[in-house]
């Protein structure tokens, strides 16, 4: 069962997403909104479509978009502090 389920990640790695993916530039461009929309409680995957496709299949962009999410939450959290 574990090889047919390492052939089903590799096949669709292959085939990519079946809905809309964004650009390397397009995330570029989208990744402020969705990292506040997101760390606002928002659905931010419906706000900016795609870019959750993008982000599963562009380590480059994920690595962006996590160092941004940690760095708006930190800063969140400190504007926070009394």
């Amino acid at each position: 069962m574990s090889a047919y389920n390492d052939d089903l990640q590799r096949l669709r790695r292959v085939l990519g997403p079946a809905g809309p993916e964004l650009t390397c530039e397009e995330c570029f461009e989208q990744l402020d909104r969705h990292v506040e929309l997101a760390l606002a409680g928002a659905d931010a995957d419906a706000a900016v479509p795609g870019m959750r496709a993008h982000l599963e299949g562009c380590p480059a962009c994920q690595e962006d978009h996590a160092s941004l999410m940690a760095l708006v939450a930190a800063d969140t959290k400190s504007d926070d502090a009394p």
